[in-house]
């Protein structure tokens, strides 16, 4: 590779971040602080775009007027490769040049913006930022926003600021931007700690193969937000094998983040037209007029990494998401649909249904899909679609107040249609939750990171596949192993025969026992234990007259996560608990002489 430009560069994060936000003083007044990012957001990547530029903005001049000159129509490539990148600018303007024209600086503005490549047009369209650019001027704000980005602090070109640099840029801005207006960040980004963490554990089988001669590899986020999962993926993959050949693919629904994430693809000189806008759930075929579905129908890919939303409805996606349903296995649904308050697990059907044969996949869930569901519904029935074909490889809890919009237990479910051999119909899980570094400064709700070191140690527990506990003094992992059958029950209704005044069973016309509904019952019987053993010692002995109506039997899945690794705390025995009491009472009785003195 001619440049690492994945490789971490020393400048603040932080500090860039806040010059950029500091710009949102000059829109006080003019625009109310949750629509900063209205501004910040889309200038933000026009500056990028424009230092990435300025080294060969004359040569893109010269070959555009060589070409009119020539008569040549298609430039675009001939200005790629004058510009150096997948995209350029023909406009004689530059940021700072603008600066020179004050009473004409709207319509220079858009002069210098419609000198940009289509690509770029399509980045400002989503990000419907010629509404602000008139929002501005008229109220005097557009040149001071335009001379702060031109500042030496806010200088963005590629050639100082790293791609993996601009993504922790682009993070703080959203989060700053979402924080503000009081909303979910999450719903943007993940924090990279846990994003390195999944792509380690999706390569980690792989690490050999990955170093071979030719490597090509696609990789596939469904809710890409700013896209940072696919670059962090790619990085990872690159410092095994700098030489491999990694593509992406990435859907947003968010306008704002899809033109980050697209701008961030550009930048690296990627293959921007894979970052695609649209809903993900929506099957395009069933899609209402003027709304774009999944982007990426019969594709499938060898690494899926996600963090779609949980606890978001799917209600205006439901028209589609059922239809698709009814499709079968021809659709995606075919196995169930849940709740239509919760969608997150249509999204993990998405990813299943993407992979390809040999591919795998880690994607983050809150505990809901673990268990939530009884038999026969559409939660339990997507858990047996992964158990019965044996693609559930591994499940990893992360430590709570990990995401800077949810304190609460997240994990990391592992996919693959092609299990190592002694993974085969074998589920591992992984309680991390103990293997955390406390933040110094909170953000949001995130207080805990995951180091290198925590990293390396949950993947560790992962590759050795044992039933083992890692103690790190006042950090820990256990793993255990688990048959997929472990996760299958049996539920079964149980009945009481319905009895007249002679305490003789009723029957019907056929010579059926009526069942007495008011003693309906049920029973949850593990797939492993037979069930009749199961009933004449848990159920004959205390109701010798009931019955299983087999005809509302029924096979369900969950996945106990948290009871898998409860451990029983006895309580203190009596004597010390008054002997603690003791204490207190003498260091009480302590406290009041030094208060009030001896009387």
């Amino acid at each position: 590779m001619s440049e690492d430009k994945t490789k971490q560069t020393t400048i603040n994060i932080s500090e860039k971040a806040n010059v950029i936000w500091e710009v949102a003083t000059h829109l006080s007044g003019l625009y109310k602080p949750h629509e900063y990012g209205k501004v910040i957001l889309p200038m933000t990547v026009i500056k990028r775009f424009n230092d990435t530029l300025l080294s060969t903005h004359e040569k893109v001049l010269a070959m555009n007027k060589q070409c009119d000159e020539r008569g040549i129509q298609v430039k675009d490539g001939f200005l790629q490769k004058a510009a150096g990148h997948k995209f350029y600018n023909t406009s004689v303007f530059t940021l700072d040049k603008l600066l020179d024209d004050a009473d004409n600086i709207e319509d220079n503005f858009r002069s210098y913006l419609n000198g940009f490549s289509d690509n770029v047009q399509d980045i400002l369209e989503n990000f419907e930022f010629d509404k602000e650019i008139t929002k501005m001027s008229k109220g005097n704000a557009l040149y001071i926003v335009i001379q702060e980005f031109c500042s030496e602090k806010a200088y963005m070109g590629a050639d100082k600021v790293s791609s993996v640099d601009m993504g922790y840029v682009f993070e703080e801005l959203v989060r700053k931007f979402s924080e503000s207006y009081d909303e979910q960040a999450g719903a943007h980004f993940t924090a990279r700690d846990i994003i390195y963490l999944m792509t380690d554990l999706l390569i980690a089988g792989d690490k050999e193969s990955l170093k071979q001669e030719v490597v090509t590899k696609t990789v596939y986020d469904m809710t890409m937000g700013t896209s940072q999962m696919l670059g962090c993926l790619t990085e990872r993959i690159q410092q095994i094998n700098p030489d491999a050949d990694v593509t992406c693919f990435g859907q947003e629904f968010n306008p704002e983040t899809f033109a980050i994430a697209k701008a961030d693809m550009l930048i690296k000189d990627g293959n921007a037209d894979n970052m695609k806008f649209g809903d993900t759930l929506v099957k395009q075929e069933f899609a209402p007029e003027n709304v774009k579905g999944d982007q990426f129908e019969n594709y499938e890919f060898d690494y899926i990494i996600s963090n779609p939303p949980f606890g978001i409805d799917w209600k205006k996606e439901k028209d589609s998401v059922e239809a698709e349903n009814r499709l079968g296995d021809a659709g995606r649904f075919g196995a169930g649909l849940p709740p239509i308050s919760d969608g997150q697990m249509l999204f993990m059907l998405n990813g299943v249904k993407k992979l390809k044969d040999n591919g795998r996949m880690a994607i983050i869930q809150n505990g809901s899909p673990l268990f939530s569901g009884d038999a026969g519904s559409g939660q339990s029935d997507i858990r047996g679609l992964l158990l019965e074909n044996d693609w559930l490889e591994a499940i990893v809890q992360m430590p709570t107040d990990m995401f800077y919009n949810t304190g609460i237990s997240t994990y990391i479910w592992l996919v693959t249609k092609e299990k190592s051999p002694e993974r085969v119909g074998k589920v591992q899980l992984i309680d991390a939750s103990n293997m955390f570094e406390a933040r110094r400064k909170c953000l949001g709700n995130k207080r805990r990171d995951f180091s290198q070191e925590c990293i390396e140690k949950i993947v560790m527990a992962y590759n050795e596949f044992q039933n083992k506990f890692y103690d790190y003094g006042e950090k820990s992992v256990e793993s255990k192993i688990f048959d997929n059958e472990d996760f299958k029950y049996t539920k079964v209704v149980v009945e009481t025969p319905l009895k007249d005044e002679k305490g003789n069973v009723v029957l019907d016309k056929k010579g059926r026992k009526q069942p007495n509904t008011e003693l309906r019952d049920s029973e949850i019987i593990p797939f492993k234990q037979d069930i009749e053993e199961y009933m004449q010692k848990n159920v004959y002995p205390f109701n010798p007259d009931a019955y299983i109506d087999e005809s509302k039997t029924k096979i369900g899945y969950e996945i106990p996560f948290t009871r898998q690794f409860y451990k029983y705390i006895s309580p203190k025995a009596s004597d010390e608990i008054f002997a603690e009491i003791k204490e207190l009472e003498a260091e009480e009785t302590k406290l009041m002489k030094e208060l009030f003195g001896n009387e």
